[in-house]
């Protein structure tokens, strides 16, 4: 059992130390995701009008809410479930998601200062959802790749998350310098992937997450990038013994086991 313990703190403080030399080269924001579930039973639901009142709140507050970095909503696209929307945030520090919250209303007070009109509003808006929900914050890695993306054309989202390997052997230095790498030679110079952003665990249901997602034009571009970063890699790892040793040493930092989730931009909610 102590040996067990130790090597879990060993790899938790392997993780802060990652996430603080991250922080050296660009301080780390976070990223909140609420997974929230379209309300099947709504026999009187509409896209058009559900897409109407999502606007009216973006526009009247999360627009305007500088507390909020960026934003995005993105809508089922191949998940194991149809309901899925994701809300997803990033904000500057920790306290500024709480602080967030409180500019939200005054924000609502002010677009909708009539309370009868407020809670009409609302409770139109809120029958669009199912009761339930649920929230993980990431904190943001330093491996980005255009971090703007227009909101007046629909993008698919590839979501792929992966686990840190809890027995691995090895050091934030090696790792940073791993994936450094293969960042810099494959994924920044694949013209399929339009965005890329990295995240790790900060709160939620599994310390062990590590994030990608991958920005593309359409579903057909996820197989071509594919495709694009196996040409890649086999041009800067230009022999089969490289390769091996390079996969090899990134891949003792995660398990073998990773999921994947596509997911579609809702065009005009984007910050």
């Amino acid at each position: 059992m102590k040996t067990i313990e130790k090597k879990m703190l060993g790899f938790f403080l392997i993780l802060l130390s990652i996430s603080s030399l991250f922080a050296q080269e660009k301080k780390a924001s976070y990223v909140t995701v609420t997974k929230m579930h379209f309300n099947m039973a709504n026999e009187n639901s509409s896209y058009k009008e559900w897409n109407e009142l999502e606007k009216e709140y973006f526009d009247k507050v999360t627009a305007k809410n500088e507390l909020i970095l960026s934003h995005n909503h993105l809508a089922h696209y191949f998940t194991e479930d149809n309901s899925e929307i994701l809300n997803v945030n990033i904000y500057e520090s920790w306290e500024t998601i709480e602080t967030s919250q409180k500019r939200n209303a005054e924000l609502i007070e002010k677009a909708w200062p009539d309370k009868t009109k407020r809670e009409a509003f609302f409770k139109k808006l809120d029958n669009y959802y199912q009761d339930k929900h649920s929230d993980e914050i990431y904190a943001t890695m330093p491996f980005l790749k255009n971090t703007v993306i227009a909101s007046d054309k629909q993008m698919v989202y590839y979501i792929r998350k992966s686990h840190f390997n809890l027995s691995m052997e090895g050091s934030n230095e090696e790792f940073d310098k791993l994936f450094k790498e293969y960042f810099e030679e494959v994924t920044m110079k694949n013209e399929h992937i339009k965005a890329y952003h990295t995240a790790a665990h900060a709160w939620g249901s599994d310390k062990t997450d590590f994030i990608e997602v991958f920005v593309v034009e359409n579903l057909d571009a996820i197989e071509r990038s594919f495709k694009r970063d196996d040409e890649l890699f086999n041009a800067h790892w230009k022999d089969e013994k490289s390769r091996k040793e390079f996969n090899k040493k990134l891949d003792k930092y995660f398990t073998p086991l990773h999921s994947d989730y596509l997911y579609r931009s809702v065009i005009g909610l984007q910050k």
